[in-house]
């Protein structure tokens, strides 16, 4: 049995009981993936031809209207006989060399009472080349290692993350209670396709959940640093005021760039001026046109699939609709 991808010079041979990722990956071809467990949605692509069998897979990284138009995971699908698929918005596919590297914690901060901002220097193995959006796998301790967006623009050489304390989290714990200065890290990198769209023109909706600011935050800072003229709107959603951070970058932001506005919405504290309630709801009410427009989401899942279906209702169809949603980040 063997795989044509559409675009690759050589088919690929499968073997008995293979996914279709794992045999991409195995010949060396170069294919957007991450989770795979069939929940982030990465690795989707479009079945041209052939006889499979799809594993069991979430809705959101996969939705019932887009098997019925032939999309698949190719983590979640076996192959039965040769098959031919092809890449779905190949032209918007950006591949970054993969690297292994060491680094050094520089700097810690506190930027809520439960999330971290981790700063890096890469001491080896670099240089990292990534797009806005894109994130890491990082690890801190032998088992201790969770993938984490970098708040920082590419062309910025220190490392940022946003780590959020989870509650029963090793990982997350170790962070916030143990993780020191000069403390040597193992960062893992790019990943995900939920990555800046450098040749969209139109404008763009962002929206944030808690620590999902990180990635949100390292495409406006692109997008607006390279002089983007185009409408920006950025919501961020929040429990509470302790829950919020970085609103003086924000606010700068804005203050630069008229083309940017952003709101803060809390669903959960009232008062204060600020908007209440969930913030895929605040979307909504302020979305009055969706031509051209190109959205990307970060954050817990609940708020990713929720904004997701909103966006969908609302006209947007999934090229237009970039999120990687981490399902585990503990």
């Amino acid at each position: 049995m063997q795989i044509t991808l559409e675009g690759h010079d050589q088919p690929v041979p499968v073997r008995a009981g293979d996914t279709m990722l794992e045999a991409l990956l195995r010949a060396g071809v170069a294919f957007p993936f991450s989770c795979q467990a069939g929940n982030c949605g990465t690795c989707k692509c479009e079945l041209v031809s052939g006889d499979i069998l799809e594993l069991e897979h979430s809705e959101h990284a996969l939705a019932p209207e887009q098997r019925a138009k032939g999309i698949i995971l190719a983590c979640r699908t076996q192959v039965w006989d040769d098959a031919v698929i092809r890449r779905i918005d190949a032209e918007d596919l950006v591949m970054h060399p993969s690297r292994v590297m060491r680094c050094r914690v520089l700097e810690l901060e506190a930027l809520t009472h439960d999330i971290r901002g981790v700063h890096l220097a890469i001491e080896a193995g670099g240089p990292l080349t990534f797009s806005a959006g894109q994130y890491a796998q990082l690890e801190f301790a032998p088992g201790l290692s969770r993938h984490y967006s970098m708040a920082n623009t590419p062309d910025e050489a220190e490392l940022v993350f946003h780590v959020r304390h989870m509650p029963g989290g090793r990982t997350s714990r170790y962070v916030a209670e143990q993780l020191k200065i000069g403390d040597k890290v193992k960062v893992s990198a790019p990943f995900g396709v939920a990555y800046l769209r450098e040749q969209h023109v139109g404008p763009v909706l962002l929206v944030a959940g808690g620590s999902g600011l990180a990635p949100i935050q390292s495409i406006a800072s692109t997008l607006l640093g390279g002089g983007y003229k185009q409408p920006v709107a950025l919501y961020f959603g929040v429990r509470g005021e302790r829950d919020l951070y970085h609103e003086a970058m924000l606010k700068d932001l804005a203050a630069r760039h008229p083309s940017f506005k952003y709101h803060i919405v809390l669903s959960e504290q009232k008062g204060g001026g600020r908007r209440h309630g969930l913030v895929h709801e605040a979307v909504d009410a302020d979305l009055t046109s969706t031509e051209s427009l190109m959205a990307y989401l970060a954050g817990p899942p609940v708020m990713v699939e929720a904004a997701t279906a909103l966006l969908g209702t609302r006209g947007l169809a999934p090229r237009q609709i970039h999120a990687d949603a981490f399902y585990n980040q503990l």
